[in-house]
């Protein structure tokens, strides 16, 4: 058989040996462009890599900066110790509001019978546990009938709240039936009317834990917005939906049984009136302490909060001293 004589064509030498020389390098090697720096592996167990190589090769699979040689910035990054005391009160906070989801009537009762001292930011920052006071034993043996009772509202984990929200709010009307009736009875046995009864005690009673919530909101909150809210708010609960379900329950009772029902305003059109004089006073005192020596409504200086805190209780003793005189018709009421 005759060979061909076409043979096939052959590139110049150099081309050859670069062809040959890539062949080889791509059997034997793997080269990496990876944070700027060219890594190439070698699978010849023969020429293992150096420290350095291998801490270049791994940082370079995991992604991560290395500095260069020339070094025009560097940052170094610390830690702000009073930061993190703002953080850890937070998660502090989210995590006794996680507790109360799972707590358990067992611990609330345990809880409800253990006397426990104060909350202290300071004691908590030091990690120390602080002893019940001599105040903290007083006040655990007056309040600890109250602490038993609400003991029974259910946990907050049972219909997913739902539970806790019904019973509070029976709990809530069965108490304040129970203070309105003891008030009446107490204004009838030292005899008051039921118009002074109701301005001084069954308002008092009803409006210390509001007073109360405004101050925890007024000392958690950066702004004054929701511990004046509650307060109008509250009055207009008290307002609205307290006397608007007893006058629709009255009204349909009555109605059923086919009688009318009337409730004749006595002295409540002078009680509004002054009210309203008042609560007029009251806003004009909270805008005029916007001026920037004084800061906003709550706070600021020390004689400016006594003077405010003074005129406020002074209006209100005026509107329980007006009210009792208009109802022993000592002055002419509307």
């Amino acid at each position: 058989m005759l060979s061909s004589p076409i043979k096939p064509l052959k590139g110049p030498p150099e081309a050859e040996e670069r062809t040959l020389r890539t062949r080889a390098e791509s059997s034997s090697s793997r080269t990496m462009k990876l944070c700027g720096f060219t890594i190439t592996e070698e699978y010849d167990d023969k020429q293992p890599l150096t420290s350095k190589e291998e801490e270049e090769r791994r940082i370079a699979e995991m992604g991560r900066p290395i500095l260069g040689e020339h070094t025009r910035l560097e940052v170094i990054i610390e830690e702000s110790y009073e930061f993190k005391s703002t953080v850890d009160k937070l998660i502090k906070k989210t995590n006794l509001a996680l507790v109360v989801g799972t707590n358990s009537w067992r611990e609330q009762f345990i809880e409800a019978i253990t006397v426990s001292a104060g909350e202290d930011d300071d004691d908590d920052e030091c990690g120390e546990e602080k002893l019940p006071s001599c105040f903290d034993y007083v006040m655990h043996f007056l309040t600890v009938f109250w602490k038993v009772l609400f003991a029974f509202v259910p946990p907050t984990e049972y219909w997913n709240g739902w539970a806790c929200f019904i019973v509070s709010i029976l709990m809530i009307g069965i108490l304040t039936a129970f203070i309105g009736d003891l008030a009446s009875h107490f204004g009838c046995t030292i005899g008051l009317k039921d118009s002074v009864t109701a301005v001084v005690f069954v308002a008092l009673g009803t409006s210390v834990p509001d007073t109360f919530a405004s101050k925890v909101a007024a000392t958690q909150d950066q702004y004054a917005d929701a511990s004046i809210g509650n307060v109008t708010g509250s009055n207009a609960v008290n307002v609205f939906l307290g006397i608007g379900v007893a006058w629709s329950i009255a009204a349909i009772y009555h109605a059923a049984n086919g009688e009318q029902f009337k409730v004749s305003p006595g002295t409540l059109a002078f009680s509004v009136t002054l009210f309203t004089i008042f609560a007029f006073i009251n806003v004009g005192v909270l805008l005029y302490r916007r001026r920037p020596e004084i800061g906003g409504e709550l706070g600021g200086p020390r004689t400016a909060k006594l003077l405010t805190s003074c005129l406020f209780v002074l209006l209100w003793l005026l509107y329980i001293f007006f009210s009792s005189l208009e109802a022993y018709c000592h002055i002419k009421g509307f």
